[in-house]
């Protein structure tokens, strides 16, 4: 099954601002990366502190985050969903929640480096394992 969307957790996000592999997804490949507006704001708080991690000028890695194509969505988008993916996660990581629940209402695979995915009823892809399932897809389609 091809893969259209994915719903991206704050951790490939913020790897993708400062250049990593992950920046790949949104360069390399036709791929609808869906956010929840929680995640958003995650980010957006952790970016100073990612700049000064890989000696970045902070502007840069702003700029960065402003330009990756993402589609956002409320937490209204999700909400439904939200209560049982914070009691799937209580044992976790409960702000993985939102990607979660988002990702269950758009029947869409989690992007995300984090193991407190696994044994959801999600996929859930590492940056490693998408960006071959997304090269795979795209060397078909040739």
């Amino acid at each position: 099954m091809p893969i259209a969307g994915v719903v991206a957790d704050a951790n490939v996000l913020l790897s993708a601002v400062v250049g990593k592999a992950a920046l790949r997804v949104f360069t390399e490949f036709d791929v609808v990366v869906h956010v929840a507006q929680f995640n958003i704001d995650e980010v957006a708080e952790y970016l100073p502190r990612v700049a000064s991690k890989y000696k970045l000028p902070v502007e840069l890695v702003e700029m960065q985050w402003k330009l990756l194509p993402l589609r956002i969505h409320p937490v209204d988008d999700y909400r439904r969903r939200l209560r049982k993916a914070i009691a799937d996660l209580k044992d976790r990581d409960p702000e993985d929640a939102h990607t979660l629940a988002l990702a269950r209402s758009l029947a869409l695979p989690n992007w995300s480096n984090d193991h407190d995915f696994s044994g959801m009823d999600v996929e859930c892809y590492t940056t490693a394992r998408l960006l071959r399932l997304l090269s795979e897809q795209k060397d078909s389609q040739r």
